[in-house]
């Protein structure tokens, strides 16, 4: 099952969920400004990233600014306690599935969330186009 976490106001959010629905993707919806991430759920996701916390972490956000912490003091735990009590300095839309996670919107990537039959199916369509 995808997931999607979202918040309403943000537009990435939005593009995300339209591009889902556009493209007859089954997903499973939370707003994450009336439902924030626990400490699990967000130990599930740094386990899904490549470049760890960095890949959560809203850095243009001004909370972040505001707090002015350095993050690459904070121990894991410390990490994880700053998102769960300052939500708002998670990126947004996050997709994840049990082995793909996407951080923001970025139509190209989002194409992983498609079923690879589908993906074939383009592949096989584009290189008949191009030939």
């Amino acid at each position: 099952m995808i997931n999607l976490l979202v918040t309403p106001s943000s537009t990435s959010s939005r593009k995300a969920k339209h591009w889902l629905l556009e493209h007859h993707v089954s997903f499973q919806e939370r707003d994450m400004s009336r439902r924030p991430l626990n400490a699990s759920e967000i130990k599930l996701l740094l386990s899904l990233t490549e470049n760890g916390c960095w890949d959560l972490l809203s850095t243009r956000c001004k909370v972040f600014k505001k707090l002015n912490v350095d993050i690459e003091s904070l121990t894991l735990s410390q990490f994880i306690q700053l998102l769960t009590k300052h939500p708002e300095m998670i990126k947004r839309p996050i997709i994840f599935d049990r082995n793909t996670l996407q951080v923001g919107f970025n139509e190209d990537e989002i194409r992983s969330f498609l079923p690879r039959s589908v993906r074939e199916k383009n592949f096989k369509h584009l290189l008949a186009k191009a030939n």
